[in-house]
């Protein structure tokens, strides 16, 4: 067994960590302005191109930077540390892109790789959030496409996107089925953006849908995959937000001890008091922990584990980094004391921004409904590390 970085991945993750120090010049002002001007964008955007580090989930072939999971694991979690969601300004498409046919691929996924094209995803709705199979939104076929009726909520990047990953019911049959539609096509209708806790350098706009056609050449994936291609997204982008908790999470501890370590009272660093010093170290304990586990169920991903083992493992990885994250940002804002409430410090902005990465990509609640699932089904083998493979055994 082997736990340390290769030099590449060393390499890796110290260009993503150059990549986010250049970004977080912006943070101060995407929290003051609520978002970034578009020449704030067109800046990063150059400098995430020359960092060789758009579309770490696409295949190089297709301009991508072609990274394994546990590759995009050290990538994110380095982004993880910018505040104002500003890790979002590194693209990374949607994974149900990987299913375009060559034609859409040109259209739309490569478009999105160089940086000329933003997607965003549509699920979520008024009656289907942790249950995405209460789905209301319908397409019914016509004459050379199909017709678009719903509504759509927390439409993350939605503002900022020019084309939706669209989850919809097809046909007289319900098949859950993912259609590519262009933001501007006619009978999409923008009806509200949401002001959250948190600051994110995008929006997350509702839509209501109708009568949009759509042609019959932009469903994606194939009639009635689209929970399958969904649920296949939902693994990834739970390692990825335990990947992202835990790099904010780093950020926070280390802000926090500095801070301890520099302020003094009653005649005395901070630091030195032994309630703070049990602070620090169970954030230290939280952060390694889940480092740990979030590496090794990236490196299972990687390596030919079994879908449904890794889906619960990742549940268990976006459960407990996502929770633990909160914990050591809580206990870092009370190490700053009054620092710690005011905007200006990162910390603060980190605990109002870490708050819904325990809600979005399936609440914490349904991550355990996933985990005890497992459980059940399985016993408690899918816990333990995968054995080794024989020689030329698939």
């Amino acid at each position: 067994m082997e736990f340390s970085y290769t030099p590449a991945q060393l390499e890796l993750r110290e260009r993503a960590a150059g990549l986010a120090e250049f970004i977080k010049q912006y943070e101060d002002d995407c929290e003051r302005d609520n978002g970034l001007p578009a020449a704030a964008h067109a800046k990063i955007r150059e400098q995430v191109l020359a960092s060789g580090l758009q579309a770490v989930n696409m295949p190089s072939a297709w301009g991508g930077a072609g990274l394994t999971i546990l590759d995009q694991v050290v990538v994110q979690e380095q982004l993880g540390e910018l505040t104002g969601a500003l890790w979002d300004t590194v693209w990374r498409p949607a994974n149900a892109l990987r299913f375009c046919t060559d034609e859409q691929r040109a259209a739309y996924l490569e478009p999105v790789i160089r940086g000329e094209r933003r997607d965003c995803y549509a699920v979520t709705e008024p009656e289907a959030g942790s249950d995405p199979q209460s789905l209301r939104t319908t397409a019914t076929e016509t004459e050379g496409g199909w017709l678009i009726n719903g509504e759509k909520w927390f439409v993350t990047v939605g503002d900022h996107a020019d084309f939706m990953v669209l989850l919809a019911l097809a046909g007289e049959e319900r098949q859950p089925t993912l259609f590519l539609v262009d933001k501007q096509t006619e009978g999409i209708t923008l009806q509200r953006t949401p002001r959250f806790m948190h600051t994110f350098v995008y929006e997350h706009p509702e839509y209501t849908f109708e009568n949009v056609f759509v042609p019959a050449d932009r469903v994606l994936g194939g009639l009635g995959n689209g929970y399958d291609i969904t649920r296949a997204w939902f693994t990834e982008e739970r390692l990825m937000i335990a990947a992202r908790t835990i790099g904010a999470a780093e950020r926070a501890l280390r802000e926090a001890r500095e801070w301890a370590l520099n302020r003094r009272q009653f005649g005395q660093p901070i630091a030195d008091f032994q309630m703070i010093e049990a602070m620090l170290a169970d954030c230290a304990v939280d952060i390694a922990v889940n480092r740990s586990f979030t590496h090794q169920v990236a490196w299972e991903a990687d390596h030919g584990t079994d879908r449904k083992t890794v889906h619960a493992k990742a549940s268990i990885a976006k459960l407990s980094a996502s929770e633990a994250a909160g914990r050591v940002v809580d206990r870092c804002v009370q190490i700053f004391g009054g620092r710690g409430y005011d905007r200006s410090f990162a910390v603060e902005r980190l605990y109002r921004e870490l708050r819904v990465d325990r809600i979005w990509e399936g609440t914490s609640e349904v991550q355990r409904l996933v985990i005890s699932n497992e459980l059940k089904k399985r016993g408690t083998d899918f816990l333990q590390f995968p054995r080794q493979r024989e020689a030329g055994e698939e």
